[in-house]
């Protein structure tokens, strides 16, 4: 009944609203002028979408902080508001938003809030790419999914507080309340073909070649599975994070170059002077990030390091820093608020383990006295040996190791696990100095140049024909073209 009631026609037909509460939610529906389609939008009205929106964009920026470039930042907007200016919603006033992160993504808010990330620009290959991105969130905002998903989820919501009731056992309302924040975080298929659809309109309403948003989704599938091999998997089951929400299956690509077809051929490209425009701009990991070069982890401006063991790949997330590898081992580093200023040993014993028995040893770390503790413990099934390590960083904070293996781990392993932790250190301003950000550089194909002569000159130890090729839309046995534009990176 439930799955009935989260339809989109569902919603609109049934009368289990009124069981619930009287005729609050028979007027919810209505028809989109975008798509033609009803749907139920009740319980966020169009006038609510600008405060909703404005009130998470502070969130946005301060999680992801924007770009300090104003010229990218107002190319943005010029090419937004291109884009957004023949649609079904004059109502909406449009803002676009470049955010400072290496995370592939573009995402928008309700109200009008678009946001995309210095990621995802840098492996746009024309400007027609770039409008494609603002156009298919334009067409989620124009559609209405935000609202649509917020009205469906707090209805699924509600409908499990009323099971749970009903059959007097809350972890059903825990367990379906869990899935409507999954179901939250994602479109669904047909939101996402509604926004392709719309997008392609908006392409061709603003004179762009409306071909480009197949030619963008093609090289995201490209993209997910070269992240997927960088991570160690096997397939692209690590997708790009713009994947990951807005799933480009080939499906969407076919479905995207079919309806490109039923309008006029041709249109706006811009491919150099994009190139141009994005040349100089930080590629990958920045000062405020950390960068991930080999083995080891620099983050310059809290002035840190460490190194993992040979076989383990690094993934820089917000929050924290993981190493990975398929021995089974895992390490985690992160930092804990400390307000009272504990010693570490103390921390120790308080705030990780909570006051449980458990020896506490104090260790030295490279001139830092921190503490540490192991013991035995599970995840996924699997029988676990954690060792916890703490070091004070400042008055405030504690800077941790989460390590994890199994218990047949070799003596060599263990050993390099150690030295992995012993390895974190400050950094002098030498050191500082000598790490610096990746920078995306356009340069022009040179006589004799090939795309494995070009992938050379990066600063990558491995898959760098795979990262050329995906970085600048190529596909496999394509070669570079003498005295054309291409997207390199430099240290």
């Amino acid at each position: 009944m439930i799955k009935y009631i989260l339809s989109r026609r569902g919603a609109c037909a049934f009368k289990f609203f009124a069981l619930l509460s009287g005729s609050v939610f028979m007027g919810g529906c209505s028809t989109n002028p975008a798509t033609g389609e009803q749907q139920f939008t009740a319980l966020m009205p169009a006038q609510q979408e600008r405060q909703v929106g404005a009130q998470e964009h502070q969130k946005i920026v301060q999680q992801y902080g924007l770009y300090e470039d104003q010229g990218l930042q107002a190319y943005l907007q010029q090419v937004g508001q291109r884009v957004t200016q023949k649609t079904e919603r004059p109502d909406v006033r449009y803002s676009f938003y470049l955010l400072d992160t290496p995370m592939v993504n573009a995402f928008a808010l309700p109200g009008g809030y678009i946001y995309m990330t210095r990621g995802l620009m840098a492996l746009a290959n024309s400007e027609a790419e770039l409008a494609s991105v603002l156009a298919h969130e334009t067409g989620h905002i124009t559609a209405r999914h935000s609202a649509e998903r917020y009205s469906r989820g707090v209805v699924a919501m509600l409908g499990a507080a009323v099971l749970s009731t009903a059959i007097g056992d809350s972890k059903v309302s825990d367990a379906l309340g869990l899935g409507t924040d999954l179901y939250m975080k994602s479109y669904s298929r047909g939101q996402e073909n509604e926004a392709d659809m719309l997008g392609i309109r908006y392409l061709s309403r603003s004179g762009y070649d409306a071909r480009a948003m197949a030619d963008f989704l093609r090289n995201m599938q490209a993209e997910g599975v070269l992240e997927a091999r960088l991570k160690g998997q096997d397939d692209a089951g690590g997708l790009a994070d713009y994947m990951s929400t807005h799933p480009a299956t080939q499906e969407r690509v076919t479905r995207s170059v079919s309806e490109a077809a039923k309008y006029a051929p041709g249109g706006v490209v811009g491919r150099d002077d994009y190139l141009r425009r994005i040349s100089g701009m930080v590629y990958g990991e920045s000062a405020a990030q950390g960068f991930v070069r080999g083995r080891t982890f620099y983050h310059t401006e809290l002035g840190f390091a460490f190194t993992v063991p040979p076989g383990f790949t690094l993934i820089n997330q917000p929050q924290q820093v993981i190493a990975t590898s398929k021995s089974g081992a895992l390490i985690v580093f992160d930092f804990v608020a400390n307000p009272g200023g504990l010693s570490a040993q103390e921390f120790m014993r308080r705030e990780l383990l909570k006051d449980r028995p458990a020896e506490v040893e104090a260790i030295e770390i490279n001139g830092l006295r921190g503490a540490t503790t192991f013991f035995n413990g599970s995840a996924g099934g699997r029988s676990l040996v954690i060792r916890l390590i703490a070091v004070p960083w400042g008055q405030e904070r504690i800077a941790r190791f989460q390590v994890a293996y199994p218990p047949n781990y070799s003596a060599a392993g263990v050993e390099a696990l150690r030295a992995s932790t012993y390895s974190f250190r400050t950094m002098s301003a030498a050191d500082k100095a000598a790490i610096r950000p990746h920078k995306l550089v356009t340069v022009t194909a040179r006589p004799g140049d090939t795309v494995a002569r070009m992938a050379a000159r990066m600063p990558f130890d491995d898959y760098g024909q795979e990262r050329f090729r995906v970085l600048n839309g190529l596909r496999p046995g394509e070669e570079v073209v003498t005295g054309r534009l291409y997207k390199t990176v430099t240290e």
